[in-house]
């Protein structure tokens, strides 16, 4: 029998993140982001994209358990768009390991935006080994 392994949830403001990235720019996208991820590549809308992706990105180290140690980091979380438009993850490395460890078979994202926030939530579903 399948179940809950592990909940993650985080807010990020779109203002927050469009100030992020007028100072650091493509600095940032490259710390935060693999290729391909961010697919908005400017304008208005921009800073919301790049907020929710990095609030999938936080939800999911939470849903590990891990947050920002144990070696995972954010270029190890690869936020993916699914044929039918839904947002998927990727796991890498450290991350990965940490998901096989927990015995996470499946991987649930779910990105939403209002007003000034964008807010992701990740189940990682599974059999405890």
């Amino acid at each position: 029998m399948t179940r809950i392994l592990g909940i993650g949830l985080d807010i990020v403001d779109h203002g927050r993140m469009q100030r992020l990235l007028e100072r650091y720019g493509d600095a940032l996208l490259r710390r935060v982001f693999r290729a391909g991820e961010v697919r908005v590549a400017s304008g208005p809308g921009r800073a919301a994209h790049v907020a929710g992706l990095f609030a999938a990105k936080e939800a999911a180290m939470k849903a590990l358990g891990t947050g920002w140690s144990a070696g995972v980091g954010f270029l190890q979380i690869e936020v993916l768009r699914q044929v039918s438009g839904a947002p998927a993850l990727q796991l890498h490395g450290e991350a990965q390991r940490r998901a096989e460890a927990l015995g996470v078979e499946d991987l649930w994202l779910s990105i939403s935006h209002d007003g000034p926030s964008a807010v992701a939530v990740v189940v990682l579903e599974g059999v405890k080994p």
